[in-house]
């Protein structure tokens, strides 16, 4: 996995490039202390990953993410430590660092880029999935029929006698049970994860502790459902 380091600091650069180089499978190949330098070397170069400061001079990190119409993977580095929420809203933002960077943290963001790279691989993967099973599922809401893209549903939530299927556009509430709407889901992109969830798999950003994260969607793993959703990532 190649990767670029952005920092106007030659110190925070340095901790950096020695992170990635007692760490597997990752090759910083450039580093910058400017982030208009690193944007003209990707328009030439493909790389896997940025490591990037958000507080730089004239150009910050994120007019970098702006400015990029297809960025790669992000690690934001940062002495702030409330840009955790903000940095959500940019989907290519994986993780981010909180300055001093400890081995132990950088091994486990590390970890966090390489799920996330096997997930959307996975998620391609599954297309032609998708296809052989049908893509849509038809909901009735208020004697309406609506048709739903398996795709766009993000995770699915019981509520008593009904169900809430929150989807990148809107939520609907739907008087059936979790067990009934799971036997029409394919498999191969959703997982029970809690007796009160269902998930897109393909959705998940980040797993942390017992929990997952879709969107900024925050769901409880139960003990039981666990293993099976390790069992599915592509673990390195």
């Amino acid at each position: 996995m190649n990767c670029i380091i952005i920092d106007d600091e030659a110190a925070a650069r340095a901790i950096v490039a020695q992170l990635c180089s007692q760490t597997p499978d990752l090759h910083a190949v450039e580093e910058f202390e400017s982030a208009i330098e690193a944007i003209k070397f990707l328009n030439q170069n493909s790389i896997d990953l940025v490591f990037l400061d958000i507080h730089m001079p004239g150009f910050t990190g994120i007019d970098f993410i702006q400015t990029l119409g297809n960025p790669p993977k992000i690690v934001m580095t940062t002495s702030d430590t409330d840009f955790a929420i903000a940095s959500y809203e940019y989907e290519a933002i994986v993780d981010y660092l909180v300055k001093p960077i400890t081995p132990e943290r950088f091994a486990k963001c590390v970890q966090k880029v390489k799920n996330s790279m096997a997930t959307k691989s996975q998620a391609m993967d599954s297309s032609d999935t998708e296809n052989s099973v049908g893509e849509d599922l038809y909901i009735n809401i208020d004697r309406r029929l609506i048709k739903l893209k398996y795709r766009e549903i993000l995770l699915i939530e019981a509520k008593g006698d009904y169900i809430n299927i929150k989807t990148e556009a809107k939520d609907y509430l739907v008087h059936t049970t979790l067990k009934k709407i799971h036997s029409k889901l394919p498999d191969e992109m959703f997982l029970q994860i809690h007796r009160s969830y269902i998930i897109n798999f393909n959705k998940i950003i980040d797993i942390e502790d017992n929990s997952v994260l879709i969107e900024k969607n925050v769901i409880p793993i139960s003990r039981s459902n666990r293993p099976e959703l390790m069992r599915r990532l592509n673990l390195l």
